[in-house]
């Protein structure tokens, strides 16, 4: 049985599974001692908390407790734990989620509600791309695979050419995308740069990218030098054609990304900052760099990564 569907079963239980089966998972705490004592705390029934259940030690003469949350992802939230749950699998489910269609399922009452709960888990995925890339480098490239690169305009979407002009469109800045494609895997690096020149490009590419690899890319000035540097560089003149006739080398790869990954930013709405915007990009690594290859999915991962950065 998948963990999606051992999560559908425990959310038909009662709140006390459901408080066991988050303890089992290491997201809420299995046990909990006494500021004053130091004893361990006992879980009890309570019907002035939403879980039902506190950590509570009768020892003293002032009753002690704490909620089940406590240094938990959930702590300082008023939503049932059932709530976050269903949140969570339908949130690792796509990078698409309709709010409205999460309010008619009563995970939350309002979209400003999921707007926040969705801001924390990607902070959490934001934190996971953070400690791959100190411990591993997120080096792409290398044998049996290629690097396409390319740069994008993120900007207001009008629909007809019809409607207002949004802040996006004053904005000077480009997203700068690398595509490792290596058989069916794909892995993207995209950065936000002010400027697409080559004192810009060259360093993330050298930061990224390791020696003699094969980077395919357009005929744009700034990558002119790629071989000089190491690489193996093909390019291709989008003005004449898409596929080099001789060496067979397109960017289709990467231009056909983009139209994914602007879809997500502007489902998500994070085109309005450009802090909004690299948060999203970051996310969309997360969900290819690491729920995809995770046993259980990206589920999986995200309560992986849950676990990681609050250790009840």
């Amino acid at each position: 049985m998948t963990l999606s569907r051992k999560l559908v079963d425990i959310l038909r239980k009662s709140k006390k599974k459901i408080i066991h089966w988050m303890q089992k998972k290491k997201l809420l705490s299995r046990k909990k001692r006494c500021g004053l004592c130091g004893r361990q705390m006992k879980l009890k029934r309570s019907s002035c908390t939403k879980d039902g259940y506190r950590w509570v030690c009768r020892r003293h003469r002032r009753f002690i407790s704490k909620s089940v949350r406590d240094k938990s992802i959930f702590s300082r939230s008023h939503m049932k734990l059932s709530a976050w749950l269903t949140f969570m699998l339908r949130f690792s489910q796509g990078l698409r989620l309709r709010q409205i269609d999460l309010i008619h399922e009563n995970v939350a009452l309002s979209s400003r509600t999921l707007t926040r709960m969705s801001a924390k888990l990607k902070s959490v995925c934001t934190s996971s791309v953070k400690r791959l890339e100190r411990r591993t480098g997120r080096r792409i490239g290398g044998q049996n695979s290629f690097i396409v690169i390319d740069e994008s305009k993120f900007c207001h979407k009008r629909k007809y050419g019809r409607g207002r002009f949004g802040e996006s469109w004053r904005r000077r800045g480009w997203v700068f995308g690398l595509l490792e494609v290596k058989g069916q895997r794909r892995r993207p690096v995209l950065k936000f740069v002010k400027q697409r020149t080559r004192n810009r490009l060259m360093p993330i590419i050298q930061r990224y990218v390791r020696p003699a690899s094969t980077i395919l890319s357009d005929s744009w000035p700034a990558y002119r030098r790629l071989q000089q540097e190491g690489f193996i560089h093909y390019q291709v003149n989008h003005r004449r054609f898409f596929v080099h006739p001789r060496t067979g080398a397109h960017t289709q790869h990467l231009e056909r990304a983009w139209r994914t990954f602007k879809s997500d930013v502007y489902h998500y709405r994070a085109n309005v900052t450009v802090k909004k915007l690299k948060e999203c990009l970051t996310f969309i690594e997360w969900h290819y760099w690491l729920a995809k290859k995770h046993k259980d999915g990206a589920l999986g991962q995200l309560m992986e990564d849950i676990r990681c950065k609050y250790r009840v």
